[in-house]
């Protein structure tokens, strides 16, 4: 069951440099907050379906894609053999319409067109939201961004 918690930037963060994501895992919500602190965002989230799948601590957007593509990782693979090698950006794409590609390999904030994904431990790995959200999030955030998972 997930219900949402709004956390202060000051509890994870030192700065909002380039401002600031948190995904809160227990919570299975991300927020957002600008450098400036004039915009602040909450939005609900799937997350990792295992605490083997997850992964925590800091890490920043590294790139930032409209329309992406998507290809399993090896170790989706081994547990999903049927799924294709790849996937062409579209409707049917598991990243969604964007993605905020993470400093560590493999891990992204992206959307979903699975709706029933969301507010779920249901990912494998990744943070996802709801199509229209991360349109805006990938919008208010650029390169740079701090990034914690907790």
């Amino acid at each position: 069951m997930s219900s949402f918690s709004a956390q202060p930037w000051q509890d994870h963060f030192d700065n909002l440099e380039h401002g600031a994501i948190l995904c809160d895992i227990n919570s299975r919500a991300v927020q957002f907050w600008s450098e400036d602190e004039s915009i602040y965002k909450l939005y609900p989230s799937s997350v990792p379906q295992s605490e083997e799948l997850t992964r925590r601590g800091y890490t920043r957007v590294v790139q930032k894609v409209e329309g992406p593509s998507w290809r399993p990782t090896p170790s989706m693979k081994e547990r999903n053999p049927e799924w294709p090698d790849y996937w062409p950006p579209g409707p049917d794409n598991p990243l969604g319409t964007h993605a905020l590609y993470l400093s560590w390999q493999y891990y992204r904030v992206h959307g979903t067109g699975d709706t029933r994904k969301i507010g779920r431990q249901s990912s494998n790995g990744c943070i996802g939201l709801y199509n229209e959200h991360i349109a805006e999030l990938f919008d208010l955030a650029e390169v740079g961004t701090q990034v914690r998972l907790f």
